[in-house]
């Protein structure tokens, strides 16, 4: 129904209760963010320097070395060359939005491993996005990963004052619905007939991560991330999406119990 529909009588009643309108919030919008770097325990996420990272990157990306697979959801590449590519990554590394990273180990940050950005930014309204995420075969499946996503989330909604967190991707790329699952955004639905990519047509799966719900999604990553949840092997004690799943559950009995009026 269209917002100029009028508004519609109680149930029963002769008195026009007005129009349903959302609570108030006191907010004065959020902070862009900087092309600043963010370090962790196991990693950097640093801005992007061509000249400094289009050869490792290339070679992460890249067929013989590379895995090329990692852009068949992404909106460019795979590229014909290490030149294209570079020139490319001039051009992102120009861009405020998106805002693009790569992520290095934190003892290394000379050698990237994966790359990622902010996007989506619109500070007076709160809301931001995670996208563009592409690992190298060294940061997939690993706790290095999973820290990066944690410092720009954090970075947003506690630095920055986010009210919202966006995950996208296509409907189709079951690793990255699984992966925003396991990082606690919650599923939100799809965008059909979204975009045209690469010559196809592109339905969109959106999640995201509200203020709301952060503080029990944050919880979740650091219980996972500390030293104390890897055995002596590495290998992780609890996995964090059964921690991000009961945030979900949890959330769920809240909103259960609630009454709306």
């Amino acid at each position: 129904m269209s917002e100029d529909a009028g508004n519609e009588r109680g149930d029963g009643g002769d008195t026009d209760p007005g129009p349903r309108l959302g609570r108030p919030i006191d907010f004065g919008g959020a902070t862009l963010p900087a092309p600043v770097a963010h370090r962790g325990r196991r990693v950097t996420v640093r801005p992007l320097d061509p000249e400094r990272d289009a050869s490792r990157l290339y070679e992460l990306s890249h067929a013989p070395s590379g895995d090329p697979t990692i852009w068949t959801y992404l909106p460019a590449g795979p590229y014909p060359d290490l030149s294209a590519y570079r020139a490319d990554l001039v051009r992102q590394a120009a861009s405020e939005d998106p805002l693009f990273f790569v992520i290095t180990r934190a003892s290394d940050e000379d050698r990237p491993l994966g790359m990622i950005s902010y996007l989506a930014m619109v500070p007076e309204h709160g809301t931001i996005e995670i996208g563009h995420i592409w690992f190298g075969s060294e940061l997939k499946r690993s706790p290095e990963a999973t820290e990066a996503i944690f410092l720009l989330a954090r970075h947003a909604l506690d630095d920055l004052g986010y009210r919202r967190l966006e995950w996208k991707c296509n409907s189709l790329n079951e690793p990255s619905r699984r992966a925003a699952l396991r990082f606690g955004f919650e599923f939100e639905g799809v965008f059909h007939n979204h975009r045209v990519v690469k010559g196809r047509n592109r339905d969109t799966a959106w999640f995201a991560i509200t203020d709301q719900r952060w503080r029990a999604v944050r919880g979740a990553f650091d219980e996972w991330l500390a030293p104390g949840n890897f055995d002596h092997n590495g290998r992780q004690i609890a996995s964090l999406r059964e921690l991000t799943e009961s945030v979900q559950v949890a959330t769920e009995n809240v909103e259960a119990g609630s009454t709306f009026r």
